[in-house]
């Protein structure tokens, strides 16, 4: 097996988990390669008899991984997916951060996901990833893509945007308010959410557009099919507004419109045996949770 390890930033109580990780893939004679900052810093304080590599960009992977084991919470997805790209490397998260719908598995729980990843007791679950382009299909950004989410939000002023928007060169409506969150089936769960928009099944071939903090209050969430392409022009007292593409953030002129849209890749997410969104709705969100009981 040739496995891929990354972690955001190399902590001291994460030590034992890759130690673990580490170790189970020496006994079992796989290739590993780390992040190569990640290795840095923690082969200073612990090395091992064994050739492990390291990759710092996409270019240093390529289609012939097996897996890439992020440590951390969700936003460490989020970054390991920037490595990923289009090369459909199978991602799987472990959970040292906090909420953690993405990164599912328990640092208790390691052992048994190599058994399970071993014996093939899992499934590949295809989510799908948003890009951003200016109108004339051009990329505003080096990785201009996202996993959850792609947002406009005003910038150096407390005053309402004006967000025009277009489906598939159709006025919808103009949004008044602090900006606008295009989400995908997996970001429904993110900052869509917490704006007021719905939870939607992570297969579910749909985007959903969710203002946040409008003041026109009859302008709700609405979900669109995920084929639509989405074309935004942002008016404001400032000349510049944020862009935001999942963690990453970007200042765009205002008289630049935004066209968002469908990547023509998505990324694997492995969904271990005994997992699945339904429980982590439960679990995570405890939803239907009755606390009168």
């Amino acid at each position: 097996m040739k496995v891929a390890i990354y972690c955001q930033k190399h902590k001291v109580e994460h030590d034992n988990v890759l130690s673990t990780i580490i170790e189970n893939l020496i006994k079992n004679q796989d290739q590993i390669y780390i992040e190569k900052q990640l290795w840095s810093d923690f082969s200073a304080k612990k090395s091992f008899a064994y050739p492990i590599s390291t990759f710092s960009s996409i270019q240093d992977l390529d289609t012939s991984f097996d897996i890439m084991l992020t440590i951390g919470g969700d936003g460490t997805i989020l970054r390991g997916i920037t490595y990923i790209q289009h090369l459909a490397i199978p991602i799987l998260g472990i959970n040292a951060g906090r909420l953690g719908f993405l990164a599912t598995v328990l640092q208790e729980e390691i052992d048994e996901m190599f058994v399970k990843i071993r014996q093939k007791r899992y499934k590949i679950q295809e989510r799908t990833v948003l890009q951003v382009l200016t109108q004339d299909y051009q990329p505003i950004a080096d990785l201009n893509f996202a996993l959850n989410e792609i947002t406009v939000t005003r910038k150096n002023t407390t005053s309402m945007i004006t967000i025009e928007t277009f489906l598939d060169g159709e006025y919808l409506t103009s949004y008044w308010a602090d900006g606008l969150i295009v989400s995908t089936p997996t970001g429904s769960t993110g900052y869509s959410l917490s704006c007021g928009g719905p939870v939607m099944m992570p297969n579910a071939e749909s985007l959903v557009l969710t203002p946040i903090a409008p003041h026109n209050l009859n302008a709700r969430p609405l979900v669109i099919p995920d084929g639509v392409e989405i074309l935004l022009s942002v008016s404001s007292r400032e000349q510049f507004y944020f862009t935001t593409f999942d963690s990453r953030l970007k200042s765009l002129p205002c008289e630049t419109k935004i066209l968002i849209k469908k990547a023509n890749f998505n990324l694997q997410m492995i969904e271990l045996e005994g997992q699945n969104f339904l429980k982590t709705l439960r679990k995570k969100l405890l939803w239907g949770e009755d606390t009168r009981n």
